[in-house]
């Protein structure tokens, strides 16, 4: 599976079996995640078999179950932390859906504290996303028309057009998809639209979404 395809094919799962996640995938998402890591600045973390991060009363009223595996963002804090997050967050969501796995964003409906004591001193925990092998494949989104998002009027050039239906793939907080996008001097970009405490991961989603659809960097 490529990343496009797994891009149209990935939906949040918030329950899974216990198989646990072979060692050869271990060994590409641990050489993803340091690679993310070495690009972004960030400190990922990747925790395997560990079901105390989902051990909470928040983690079963957001309906996650059996959540063994998940993975960490975190950074130093900075203006654009959360929107890297988002970012590197969704590389390595769409490369998991690509070896099979499934995954969630998960922002509250987790064991927070227990979280925050893998976190160095100084850094920022942002979110987590729970990883491993769905019970279900999950259930597509409603996406907004692609006339709602864009601010650019007229023929819009093909790579561009790409971009736009893949960052309407994108998953965002509770699938607001509060952005606007379009071309300004012949470059892409991509704003906010509205306020949120999520939008600046979304932000950062979203375009990890163009970019990877349309082959152009959003400026």
């Amino acid at each position: 599976m490529d990343l496009i395809q797994a891009m149209q094919e990935r939906h949040s799962v918030r329950a899974y079996t216990l198989q646990p996640i072979e060692d050869g995938k271990r060994q590409k998402l641990d050489n993803l995640i340091r690679e993310c890591n070495q690009e972004s600045g960030l400190h990922i973390q990747i925790r395997y078999d560990d079901p105390s991060g989902f051990d909470s009363k928040l983690a079963h009223y957001g309906n996650f179950r059996n959540v063994n595996n998940y993975i960490i963002l975190a950074g130093k804090p900075s203006d654009d932390l959360p929107e890297k997050c988002g970012y590197y967050g969704e590389r390595l969501v769409l490369e998991a859906q690509a070896m099979g796995l499934n995954t969630c964003w998960a922002a509250l409906s987790f064991h927070k504290a227990k979280v925050k004591k893998l976190i160095p001193e100084g850094e920022v925990l942002v979110l987590v996303i729970a990883i491993g092998y769905g019970s279900n494949q999950g259930t597509a989104h409603k996406s907004r028309p692609l006339e709602r998002v864009v601010e650019t009027a007229g023929e819009l050039p093909d790579w561009f057009r790409a971009g736009a239906q893949a960052a309407l793939l994108a998953p965002t907080a509770v699938n607001h998809q509060k952005f606007k996008m379009g071309i300004e001097g012949g470059e892409a970009f991509i704003r906010t639209a509205g306020f949120g405490p999520y939008t600046k991961i979304d932000l950062g989603i979203v375009k990890y979404h163009f970019e990877l659809a349309s082959g152009h960097r959003v400026h």
